[in-house]
């Protein structure tokens, strides 16, 4: 089992097993769950891409699709009207790795060829037959999640029947595609939320070591989710920080490597602690 995961992001080099490391999320769209319309103006996305790198984060994640449950897809032209701008303008502002939160490989490869050295594909490759051979083009790392069903559909009547070894399944599949395509560096994410109940996440939380046999680094995106918000009676989405925070330190105890979050400050900041814990002999 690999428990060295020196990646190379562009000039960067990340021993993703030496500490936790941190991911901004950063959601150029008018309707996310979370923070929705904040940072639509360009401008603001910027300002607030550079405000998280200053808090710690070590990548930035942009999306201009909202994959909440329930959401409509988005013109694939306006997805491009959203992104690509900022990304041409983060890379020239920022000295941290720019990620593109995005299924269509044709807004990945633009991501790509402006900048964006991550494609995070909440489909696994799944959803765009295309996706894995452009990632490997531009020698760019994946991020693969697990999703079951569509965002519009996912959360309608999540089953399993083995929850952990169908998610292990869909992995090796994801990694197979990926090895085929000649992709170099891949991040799992078991994809909290996106199809599965409030249980399912907690059991794939606490048995997150089980994914450690993929020899992949894991990242868990669990930020002001629905989940948090279940457990604590909190329907503001904004009022669910000491959930993100419990559940990340659960995450990182049982194996996580990379944590996205929405609030940098508080997620470096847990990352530092649980770092401190796990490196005491």
């Amino acid at each position: 089992m690999n428990d060295n995961f020196s990646y190379q992001f562009g000039k960067k080099v990340y021993d993703l097993s030496s500490r936790t490391f941190v991911m901004g999320v950063l959601n150029v769209t008018p309707d996310s769950f979370s923070d929705g319309g904040k940072y639509f103006k360009p401008e603001d996305a910027i300002a607030h891409a550079k405000q998280m790198e200053s808090e710690g984060a070590d990548f930035i994640d942009v999306g201009g699709q909202s994959t909440r449950p329930g959401a409509e897809e988005v013109s694939q032209e306006e997805e491009f009207n959203r992104v690509i701008p900022v990304i041409k303008s983060l890379v020239n502002e920022v000295k941290i790795p720019i990620s593109i939160d995005t299924y269509r490989s044709e807004v990945a490869e633009e991501a790509l060829k402006n900048g964006a050295l991550i494609v995070n594909d909440i489909s696994g490759f799944n959803f765009d037959k295309n996706m894995a051979p452009t990632v490997a083009k531009h020698k760019a790392s994946a991020i693969i999640m697990h999703i079951k069903g569509t965002p519009k559909d996912m959360q309608l009547d999540p089953q399993y029947n083995d929850l952990i070894g169908e998610i292990i399944q869909y992995f090796e599949n994801a990694a197979w595609k990926a090895n085929v395509e000649g992709i170099k560096q891949i991040i799992i994410d078991p994809g909290i939320g996106f199809g599965k109940t409030v249980e399912h996440n907690l059991k794939i939380l606490k048995h997150l070591g089980e994914l450690k046999r993929l020899d992949s680094p894991i990242m868990v995106g669990i930020s002001r989710k629905s989940l948090i918000g279940k457990l604590t009676n909190t329907n503001d989405v904004n009022d669910r920080l000491e959930g993100t925070v419990a559940l990340n330190s659960v995450a990182l105890l049982n194996g996580a490597h990379i944590i996205r979050v929405h609030d940098v400050k508080a997620g470096v900041r847990t990352a530092r602690v649980l770092d401190a814990y796990r490196n005491v002999n």
